[in-house]
């Protein structure tokens, strides 16, 4: 974990985050929190990474996402580098998820 971002107020609004009961109330909760930017490109962003893990080509995610060569890559290093955090997500959530076009 990353001390630079473990802070009172993170700790806070992930308490609000695990308070959510389902999609609707996420729907809710980050729309007011966040831009409509910024959750794109959060979903993009979660998107790349289920794409990287499925060893799609970086030429088949940018088509796919409109994610930049510099986005796919800062994922990937999370992937490789990073503290699983990705992997364990992937790990708990249900099969379903929107799959890469073939």
């Amino acid at each position: 974990m990353n001390k630079k971002i473990k802070t009172d107020a993170v700790d806070f609004m992930f308490d609000a985050i695990l308070s959510l009961e389902n999609r609707e109330e996420c729907y809710s909760f980050f729309e007011d929190l966040c831009t409509v930017n910024e959750l794109l490109s959060l979903s993009q962003r979660f998107e790349v990474a289920a794409m990287l893990r499925d060893h799609k080509t970086y030429l088949e995610i940018s088509d796919k996402t409109g994610a930049s060569t510099a986005t796919i890559s800062r994922v990937n290093r999370s992937l490789n580098y990073g503290n699983d955090g990705y992997e364990m997500v992937f790990n708990k959530m249900k099969p379903a998820r929107p799959q890469a076009d073939n």
